[in-house]
């Protein structure tokens, strides 16, 4: 059963940081392109950032370009999305998803999903 568990959330002011990890199991990790995505209340979900099998091709969504880095570390089953120089506007339950394929930026072609991570940031 592939699980996975987001962590790291938190209620950050703006200008701060954050480290969100996704922890993942029931699935050969280093084969799966891992993605980050984000979904604000009454909002649909959008992707934030995708990372490939080796860690090369990081793809990111022009709203965090250079604010956000994502990583992933396969021996230890993790993406990772640090997060800084937060805004407000980054407020939003944060998810991380997996697909086996190529690196894209498209939510419907992520297979599994975690239950996500709230990340608040005040003004």
């Amino acid at each position: 059963q592939v699980q996975l568990v987001e962590s790291g959330g938190g209620l950050v002011q703006a200008g701060g940081s954050l480290r969100l990890s996704c922890a993942a199991s029931g699935l050969t990790f280093s084969s799966y392109i891992m993605g980050w995505f984000r979904q604000a209340p009454g909002k649909e979900r959008e992707f934030v950032a995708a990372i490939g099998r080796g860690g090369a091709t990081p793809v990111y969504a022009d709203s965090v370009k250079g604010r956000f880095t994502i990583s992933r570390d396969n021996a230890k089953k993790t993406v990772y999305l640090q997060m800084n120089s937060l805004k407000p506007e980054d407020t939003a339950v944060y998810y991380c998803g997996a697909h086996i394929g190529t690196v894209v930026t498209a939510r419907t072609q992520y297979n599994y999903w975690g239950q996500g991570t709230q990340v608040t940031v005040s003004s």
